[in-house]
């Protein structure tokens, strides 16, 4: 039997926590399956329309590359291409912070802005469709709670600014 890395023997889950659990994994994949496949007539994928929702709700609709990432949930070489891409589109522009020329400013462009726009309305539809829709209005407040603590759990300092 595998220790843990305390040394201590596991805490397996039992029957009841074992189909939450894999009810939770199922949900974050189909989930985000769902998502871009609504996403797709937009010619956006969920994570793109992630970094540009980030942006067009940031002042001056820039932010730090660094801090997209976090926002984002990704890493940074990951953020990277994702945001080339958008930049091929005409989505985003990229260039040297002028307070930091360490860093680099993602900004949305107009047409970037009128892209996210568009794709809002369906996007928000399907969200509400697949998420709000089937439950009560005591279980979407329930579902924030346990989200929140879940964030909580895996990120006590709230590095990535989730305020929920």
């Amino acid at each position: 039997m595998t220790n843990t890395p305390t040394g201590e023997a596991p805490r397996w889950l039992d029957e009841e926590e074992r189909r939450t659990w894999l009810g939770l994994v199922g949900i974050m994949r189909q989930l985000e399956h769902a998502l871009d496949t609504q996403l797709r007539d937009e010619g956006l994928t969920h994570f793109e329309y992630g970094v540009m929702a980030a942006l067009s709700d940031s002042p001056r609709r820039e932010l730090r590359m660094s801090a997209l990432a976090a926002y984002a949930e990704g890493s940074l070489s990951r953020l990277s291409q994702v945001v080339a891409r958008l930049e091929r589109k005409g989505y985003v522009h990229r260039r040297p912070d002028p307070a930091d020329g360490r860093y680099t400013l993602a900004t949305l462009t107009d047409e970037g802005y009128a892209k996210i726009v568009g794709a809002a309305p369906g996007h928000v539809a399907e969200v509400r469709r697949l998420v709000f829709d089937p439950l009560t209005k005591a279980q979407v407040k329930q579902l924030g709670h346990i989200g929140r603590r879940i964030l909580h759990a895996i990120d006590p300092d709230n590095r990535d600014g989730y305020r929920g």
